[in-house]
Protein backbone atom coordinates (compact mmCIF):
# COMPACT_ATOMS: atom_id res chain seq x y z
CA UNK A 1 0.00 0.00 0.00
CA UNK A 2 1.50 3.31 -0.82
CA UNK A 3 0.44 6.17 1.08
CA UNK A 4 0.02 10.17 -0.33
CA UNK A 5 -0.66 13.19 1.80
CA UNK A 6 -0.96 16.22 0.34
CA UNK A 7 -0.03 19.43 1.91
CA UNK A 8 -1.51 21.83 -0.67
CA UNK A 9 -2.50 21.49 -4.45
CA UNK A 10 -3.48 23.27 -7.54
CA UNK A 11 -4.35 20.17 -9.92
CA UNK A 12 -4.58 16.49 -9.65
CA UNK A 13 -3.78 15.20 -6.57
CA UNK A 14 -4.46 11.89 -7.52
CA UNK A 15 -2.16 11.70 -11.08
CA UNK A 16 0.75 13.62 -8.17
CA UNK A 17 0.02 10.38 -6.30
CA UNK A 18 0.76 7.95 -9.23
CA UNK A 19 3.92 9.53 -10.79
CA UNK A 20 5.05 10.19 -6.69
CA UNK A 21 4.35 6.58 -5.42
CA UNK A 22 5.70 5.10 -8.86
CA UNK A 23 9.24 7.01 -7.77
CA UNK A 24 8.87 5.74 -4.15
CA UNK A 25 8.52 2.25 -4.81
CA UNK A 26 11.53 2.16 -7.01
CA UNK A 27 13.96 3.94 -4.92
CA UNK A 28 12.08 1.56 -2.07
CA UNK A 29 13.70 -1.29 -4.20
CA UNK A 30 9.79 -2.70 -4.65
CA UNK A 31 10.11 -4.97 -8.00
CA UNK A 32 7.52 -3.38 -10.59
CA UNK A 33 7.62 -4.03 -14.32
CA UNK A 34 7.58 -0.72 -15.96
CA UNK A 35 7.47 3.02 -14.43
CA UNK A 36 3.84 4.50 -14.11
CA UNK A 37 2.73 8.05 -14.96
CA UNK A 38 -0.32 9.86 -14.54
CA UNK A 39 -1.99 13.14 -15.94
CA UNK A 40 -5.29 14.62 -15.66
CA UNK A 41 -6.73 16.14 -19.43
CA UNK A 42 -9.94 18.74 -19.13
CA UNK A 43 -12.02 20.12 -21.75
CA UNK A 44 -13.70 23.71 -22.68
CA UNK A 45 -16.82 23.49 -24.99
CA UNK A 46 -19.37 25.80 -26.39
CA UNK A 47 -22.35 24.90 -27.81
CA UNK A 48 -24.43 25.99 -30.94
CA UNK A 49 -28.05 26.67 -31.00
CA UNK A 50 -29.04 23.20 -31.13
CA UNK A 51 -27.03 22.51 -28.07
CA UNK A 52 -24.42 20.21 -30.03
CA UNK A 53 -20.53 21.11 -29.43
CA UNK A 54 -19.45 23.64 -32.13
CA UNK A 55 -16.06 24.44 -30.80
CA UNK A 56 -13.78 22.67 -28.17
CA UNK A 57 -10.01 22.70 -26.33
CA UNK A 58 -8.53 20.13 -24.59
CA UNK A 59 -6.10 21.19 -21.92
CA UNK A 60 -3.37 19.04 -20.29
CA UNK A 61 -2.78 18.69 -16.79
CA UNK A 62 -5.80 20.98 -15.64
CA UNK A 63 -5.61 23.93 -12.72
CA UNK A 64 -8.08 23.89 -9.88
CA UNK A 65 -10.37 26.45 -12.07
CA UNK A 66 -10.30 24.59 -15.21
CA UNK A 67 -11.52 21.69 -13.12
CA UNK A 68 -14.16 23.73 -11.87
CA UNK A 69 -15.58 25.97 -14.16
CA UNK A 70 -14.30 22.83 -17.07
CA UNK A 71 -16.84 20.48 -18.83
CA UNK A 72 -14.52 17.54 -18.00
CA UNK A 73 -11.90 15.58 -15.96
CA UNK A 74 -10.18 12.91 -17.69
CA UNK A 75 -7.48 11.07 -15.51
CA UNK A 76 -5.04 8.72 -17.47
CA UNK A 77 -2.50 6.57 -15.82
CA UNK A 78 -0.20 4.31 -17.74
CA UNK A 79 3.62 3.36 -18.80
CA UNK A 80 5.12 4.01 -22.05
CA UNK A 81 3.48 0.73 -23.34
CA UNK A 82 -0.50 1.62 -22.49
CA UNK A 83 -3.08 3.17 -20.16
CA UNK A 84 -2.86 0.74 -16.69
CA UNK A 85 -6.18 3.06 -15.44
CA UNK A 86 -8.36 5.95 -16.33
CA UNK A 87 -11.42 8.12 -14.77
CA UNK A 88 -13.51 10.06 -17.09
CA UNK A 89 -15.66 12.88 -14.69
CA UNK A 90 -17.98 14.95 -16.89
CA UNK A 91 -19.88 17.76 -16.70
CA UNK A 92 -21.78 17.25 -20.17
CA UNK A 93 -24.17 14.42 -21.60
CA UNK A 94 -21.76 12.38 -23.45
CA UNK A 95 -18.61 12.73 -25.02
CA UNK A 96 -18.16 12.36 -28.75
CA UNK A 97 -15.50 9.64 -29.83
CA UNK A 98 -13.11 12.41 -32.00
CA UNK A 99 -12.53 13.79 -28.57
CA UNK A 100 -12.42 10.99 -26.27
CA UNK A 101 -9.44 10.00 -29.04
CA UNK A 102 -7.75 13.57 -29.37
CA UNK A 103 -8.15 13.64 -25.27
CA UNK A 104 -6.24 10.12 -24.98
CA UNK A 105 -3.58 11.04 -27.70
CA UNK A 106 -2.81 14.13 -25.87
CA UNK A 107 -2.76 12.37 -22.94
CA UNK A 108 -0.18 10.01 -23.80
CA UNK A 109 1.77 13.03 -25.04
CA UNK A 110 2.23 14.55 -21.75
CA UNK A 111 2.50 10.83 -20.11
CA UNK A 112 5.59 10.26 -22.29
CA UNK A 113 7.34 13.86 -21.18
CA UNK A 114 6.46 12.70 -17.52
CA UNK A 115 8.31 9.40 -17.61
CA UNK A 116 10.99 10.75 -19.40
CA UNK A 117 11.53 13.18 -16.34
CA UNK A 118 11.07 10.44 -13.61
CA UNK A 119 13.89 8.59 -15.64
CA UNK A 120 15.98 11.09 -14.97
CA UNK A 121 15.88 10.39 -11.09
CA UNK A 122 15.83 6.44 -11.16
CA UNK A 123 14.67 5.01 -13.82
CA UNK A 124 14.23 1.32 -12.65
CA UNK A 125 13.35 -0.10 -9.12
CA UNK A 126 16.56 -0.54 -7.12
CA UNK A 127 18.16 -4.24 -7.46
CA UNK A 128 18.36 -4.05 -3.33
CA UNK A 129 15.02 -3.74 -1.13
CA UNK A 130 15.61 -0.61 0.66
CA UNK A 131 16.20 -1.32 4.43
CA UNK A 132 13.72 0.97 5.60
CA UNK A 133 10.93 -0.67 3.61
CA UNK A 134 8.18 -2.85 4.42
CA UNK A 135 8.72 -6.85 4.07
CA UNK A 136 6.32 -9.28 3.69
CA UNK A 137 8.09 -12.85 3.47
CA UNK A 138 6.96 -16.60 4.45
CA UNK A 139 8.61 -19.63 5.73
CA UNK A 140 7.94 -22.96 6.08
CA UNK A 141 8.30 -25.13 9.35
CA UNK A 142 7.60 -28.12 10.54
CA UNK A 143 4.09 -28.74 11.51
CA UNK A 144 4.68 -30.50 14.50
CA UNK A 145 6.89 -27.31 15.53
CA UNK A 146 3.56 -25.17 15.51
CA UNK A 147 2.86 -25.93 19.10
CA UNK A 148 6.98 -25.08 20.03
CA UNK A 149 6.47 -21.84 18.05
CA UNK A 150 3.12 -20.76 19.90
CA UNK A 151 4.14 -21.51 23.13
CA UNK A 152 2.30 -22.64 26.26
CA UNK A 153 -0.93 -20.02 26.08
CA UNK A 154 0.67 -18.34 23.33
CA UNK A 155 3.81 -17.03 25.73
CA UNK A 156 6.64 -17.42 22.71
CA UNK A 157 5.11 -15.96 19.71
CA UNK A 158 4.36 -12.71 21.51
CA UNK A 159 7.52 -12.95 22.86
CA UNK A 160 8.95 -13.17 19.55
CA UNK A 161 6.41 -9.96 17.99
CA UNK A 162 8.01 -8.02 21.07
CA UNK A 163 11.34 -8.25 20.46
CA UNK A 164 10.74 -8.10 17.22
CA UNK A 165 8.06 -5.65 16.41
CA UNK A 166 7.46 -8.02 13.46
CA UNK A 167 3.89 -9.70 13.08
CA UNK A 168 3.73 -13.30 12.56
CA UNK A 169 0.34 -15.03 11.22
CA UNK A 170 0.61 -19.13 11.11
CA UNK A 171 -1.68 -20.34 8.54
CA UNK A 172 -4.92 -22.06 10.42
CA UNK A 173 -4.75 -25.25 8.00
CA UNK A 174 -2.12 -26.53 9.84
CA UNK A 175 0.43 -26.31 6.88
CA UNK A 176 2.90 -24.95 8.84
CA UNK A 177 3.14 -21.80 6.57
CA UNK A 178 4.24 -18.57 8.99
CA UNK A 179 3.45 -15.40 7.28
CA UNK A 180 5.90 -12.56 8.31
CA UNK A 181 5.26 -8.96 7.88
CA UNK A 182 8.15 -6.27 9.19
CA UNK A 183 8.90 -2.72 8.84
CA UNK A 184 12.41 -2.73 8.28
CA UNK A 185 14.93 -5.50 7.21
CA UNK A 186 16.44 -5.82 11.03
CA UNK A 187 13.33 -6.40 12.40
CA UNK A 188 12.75 -9.01 9.49
CA UNK A 189 16.21 -11.10 10.08
CA UNK A 190 15.34 -11.18 13.75
CA UNK A 191 12.00 -12.72 13.71
CA UNK A 192 13.38 -15.29 11.31
CA UNK A 193 16.21 -16.23 13.56
CA UNK A 194 13.83 -16.12 16.77
CA UNK A 195 11.37 -18.80 14.39
CA UNK A 196 14.45 -20.77 13.52
CA UNK A 197 15.48 -21.13 16.91
CA UNK A 198 11.84 -22.37 18.54
CA UNK A 199 11.27 -24.51 15.46
CA UNK A 200 14.67 -25.44 13.77
CA UNK A 201 16.60 -28.57 13.46
CA UNK A 202 20.21 -29.01 14.74
CA UNK A 203 22.28 -29.37 12.33
CA UNK A 204 25.90 -30.73 11.15
CA UNK A 205 28.29 -28.70 10.76
CA UNK A 206 26.51 -25.49 12.34
CA UNK A 207 27.62 -23.64 15.45
CA UNK A 208 25.44 -22.83 18.27
CA UNK A 209 25.09 -21.05 21.17
CA UNK A 210 23.94 -23.44 23.72
CA UNK A 211 23.27 -23.96 27.52
CA UNK A 212 24.12 -26.99 29.94
CA UNK A 213 21.77 -29.09 31.14
CA UNK A 214 23.54 -31.76 32.93
CA UNK A 215 26.98 -32.81 33.76
CA UNK A 216 27.73 -36.14 33.87
CA UNK A 217 31.45 -38.37 34.09
CA UNK A 218 31.43 -38.73 30.02
CA UNK A 219 30.67 -35.08 29.41
CA UNK A 220 27.49 -32.94 29.19
CA UNK A 221 24.54 -32.51 27.60
CA UNK A 222 23.83 -29.37 26.18
CA UNK A 223 20.56 -27.50 24.94
CA UNK A 224 21.23 -26.19 21.37
CA UNK A 225 17.97 -25.30 20.19
CA UNK A 226 14.75 -24.95 22.95
CA UNK A 227 14.21 -28.37 23.59
CA UNK A 228 16.82 -30.55 21.47
CA UNK A 229 20.30 -31.51 23.28
CA UNK A 230 23.24 -32.98 22.48
CA UNK A 231 25.99 -35.16 24.07
CA UNK A 232 29.38 -33.16 23.99
CA UNK A 233 31.67 -36.05 24.94
CA UNK A 234 35.05 -35.42 27.23
CA UNK A 235 36.97 -35.76 24.96
CA UNK A 236 35.23 -32.73 22.88
CA UNK A 237 35.12 -30.50 26.30
CA UNK A 238 38.43 -29.12 25.16
CA UNK A 239 41.78 -29.26 22.81
CA UNK A 240 43.52 -30.95 26.00
CA UNK A 241 43.13 -33.45 28.55
CA UNK A 242 39.97 -32.99 30.88
CA UNK A 243 39.75 -35.11 33.75
CA UNK A 244 36.61 -34.55 35.19
CA UNK A 245 33.95 -32.46 33.39
CA UNK A 246 33.08 -30.35 36.01
CA UNK A 247 36.37 -28.46 35.52
CA UNK A 248 35.39 -27.51 32.38
CA UNK A 249 31.38 -26.57 33.08
CA UNK A 250 28.76 -26.87 35.15
CA UNK A 251 24.50 -26.68 34.92
CA UNK A 252 23.17 -23.48 33.38
CA UNK A 253 26.93 -22.48 31.74
CA UNK A 254 26.89 -21.06 28.66
CA UNK A 255 29.03 -23.35 25.77
CA UNK A 256 29.84 -22.96 22.15
CA UNK A 257 29.52 -26.10 20.50
CA UNK A 258 29.46 -27.17 16.90
CA UNK A 259 27.28 -30.43 15.88
CA UNK A 260 29.87 -33.35 14.27
CA UNK A 261 27.77 -35.58 13.60
CA UNK A 262 23.84 -36.94 13.96
CA UNK A 263 23.46 -40.88 14.30
CA UNK A 264 20.63 -43.05 13.11
CA UNK A 265 18.58 -42.89 15.60
CA UNK A 266 19.19 -38.79 15.84
CA UNK A 267 21.33 -38.52 18.45
CA UNK A 268 23.42 -35.30 18.05
CA UNK A 269 26.97 -35.50 19.04
CA UNK A 270 28.70 -31.56 20.03
CA UNK A 271 31.84 -30.64 19.98
CA UNK A 272 33.01 -27.39 22.14
CA UNK A 273 36.59 -28.00 20.94
CA UNK A 274 35.70 -27.93 17.28
CA UNK A 275 33.80 -24.82 17.85
CA UNK A 276 36.25 -23.22 19.51
CA UNK A 277 38.59 -24.19 16.70
CA UNK A 278 36.35 -23.26 14.12
CA UNK A 279 35.71 -19.81 15.59
CA UNK A 280 39.47 -19.04 15.97
CA UNK A 281 40.08 -19.75 12.49
CA UNK A 282 37.45 -17.55 11.46
CA UNK A 283 39.04 -14.45 13.64
CA UNK A 284 42.42 -15.43 12.43
CA UNK A 285 41.25 -15.49 8.41
CA UNK A 286 39.45 -11.95 9.62
CA UNK A 287 42.21 -10.02 10.65
CA UNK A 288 44.60 -11.34 8.14
CA UNK A 289 42.28 -9.99 5.41
CA UNK A 290 42.13 -7.09 7.28
CA UNK A 291 45.87 -6.67 7.43
CA UNK A 292 46.25 -7.42 3.67
CA UNK A 293 43.57 -4.52 2.99
CA UNK A 294 45.79 -2.10 5.21
CA UNK A 295 49.11 -3.25 3.75
CA UNK A 296 47.46 -2.52 0.27
CA UNK A 297 46.51 1.21 1.10
CA UNK A 298 50.33 1.97 2.42
CA UNK A 299 52.18 3.88 -0.48
CA UNK A 300 55.01 2.63 -1.93
CA UNK A 301 58.31 3.29 -0.62
CA UNK A 302 60.61 5.49 -2.80
CA UNK A 303 64.36 4.10 -3.95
Amino acid sequence: RIVSEVMASNGSTSMASICGGCLALMDAGVPIADPVAGISCGLVTENDEEGKIAKSVILTDILGEEDHFGDMDFKIAGTRNGITGFQLDLKINGLPFDLVRDSVAQSREARLAILDSMAETIDKPRENVSENAPRITSIQINPEKIGALIGPGGKNIRRIVEITGAQVDIDEDNSGKVNIYATSEEAMNRAIQEIDLACGEIEEGKIYRGIVKGVKEFGCFVEALPGQEGLVHISELADFRVKRTEDVCKPGDEMVVKCIGIDEKGRVRLSRRAALEELEARKAAKEEESSDSESEKEPAETA
